[in-house]
């Protein structure tokens, strides 16, 4: 008996062979699966069948969600109000919240009408890119970078232009780099600061300079402060429309409580913009998913609204840990350790000059140590650069300590 796999659809007697046709789409086909949640997800797996595994890989702290914010979302599950839709932008005492929090924080003033809500931090990074990319345009994005930017630069038909910076130059891009690369297709140059996934901190002189650069040659800057908050040893807060005042039309501000607040699993995000990117960008999310959970919304506003002494406590711990971790990664031959200056718990290791790489294909393993290999630097751009991010919940350093 022979099987084929063509289908007849009796509406409209169509015929359609599933073997010469794509059964997915060109744009999907080509995204290239988020590398963080793939070793997450292995490692929970195997955590799961019983086994001592050390995780890697999604950078999440490992503290609970303050007690306060959780007790806004239980009161929140309570009330009927939240149990029905609200409006797609997000709580209007969300968005009023943030508002006030970006002034206090950032230093500038923003109108709740010109902030979107969204669920967590990924879909804000979608989204700036959306509204603003066209097919043909370019965005520049410093290398390393997070796994997610070239996904969502390419998902909008546009075309992701690494500049890459090395540990000689604290992973940080330079003006005449990003003008070394700019041509005139690009539209975007994407921030981050404290760098994902290096940990590197921008300068209030650095950023006003690249932002200044930005507003002279009419580029857009999509600045992600997820880890706003999250600085150590003499590292400034800087805001780059705070810094760079007109720079404020031509430029998205992404941000959320999930690294903040200990908040991973709630997802709430938000983008803050000119307003006609903020309407476009509504109007897709107003399509995509409707507004986000309300419970998690209550919980968030009482997190960007309260004090940020939780915060200051999960610092001194993630400060512990990466003098910690940065004082035994020395002790290992053949690499550099790069003193990060912010973020959660990674940093970079880069190979010093100590003989020929080793040709042999390097595997998984599970409950043993292993140099980290120089070549795995894919997914965060680079390759072959000798990076190797690591991020470092306390009890997996040294077990019992904190």
């Amino acid at each position: 008996m022979t099987h084929t796999n063509k289908w007849i659809y009796p509406c409209h007697n169509v015929r359609v062979d599933t073997q010469s046709a794509s059964r997915v789409s060109t744009r999907f086909a080509n995204i290239t699966p988020s590398a963080t949640l793939a070793v997450d997800a292995k490692a929970k797996a195997l955590k799961a069948q019983g086994r001592p595994v050390v995780g890697f890989g999604a950078g999440e702290p490992d503290f609970a969600t303050p007690d306060y914010i959780v007790e806004a979302a239980v009161k929140a599950a309570r009330n009927p109000a939240m149990h029905r839709y609200t409006p797609a932008a997000g709580l209007p005492a969300l968005r009023e919240a943030i508002a006030e929090k970006t002034l206090r924080d950032s230093g500038y003033e923003v109108s709740p009408a010109d902030i979107v809500v969204t669920n967590g931090g990924k879909q804000a990074v979608f989204q700036a890119f959306a509204a603003l990319l066209n097919p043909g345009d370019e965005a520049i994005l410093p290398t390393p970078y997070w796994t997610t930017y070239p996904e969502v630069v390419k998902l909008a038909g546009a075309t992701p232009v690494e500049v890459f910076a090395g540990a000689d130059q604290d992973y940080k891009v330079t003006v005449e780099q990003l003008e070394a690369a700019r041509t005139p297709r690009t539209k975007v140059l994407l921030m981050c600061s404290p760098s994902n996934p290096t940990g590197s901190v921008y300068t209030p002189e650095e950023l006003t300079a690249i932002g200044q650069w930005a507003l002279e040659h009419g580029i857009w800057v999509i600045s992600d402060e997820i880890y706003e908050h999250l600085l150590y040893e003499e590292a400034q807060t800087a805001h780059i429309v705070k810094l760079v005042p007109e720079l404020a039309n031509q430029a998205v501000i992404l941000n959320g409580v999930a690294k903040t607040y200990a908040m991973t699993g709630w997802r709430v995000g938000w983008m803050i913009g000119p307003s006609d990117v903020i309407k476009a960008a509504l109007s897709f999310q107003s399509h995509l998913t409707s507004n986000v959970n309300n419970v998690a919304q209550e919980a968030a506003r009482a997190a960007v609204s309260g004090s940020l002494d939780a915060v200051d406590e999960m610092r001194v711990a993630f400060d512990r840990r990466r003098r910690l971790i940065v004082d035994m990664l020395r002790q290992i031959d053949g690499f550099d350790v790069p003193t990060p200056q912010g973020r959660v718990l990674r940093l970079p290791l880069r190979r010093a000059s100590a003989g020929p790489r080793d040709p042999r294909p390097r595997r998984q393993h599970v409950g043993r140590a292993r140099r980290p290999d120089p070549r795995r630097g894919r997914g965060r751009g680079g390759p072959g650069r000798g990076l190797r991010p690591l991020r470092l919940p306390a009890l997996l350093l040294r077990p019992g300590r904190r």
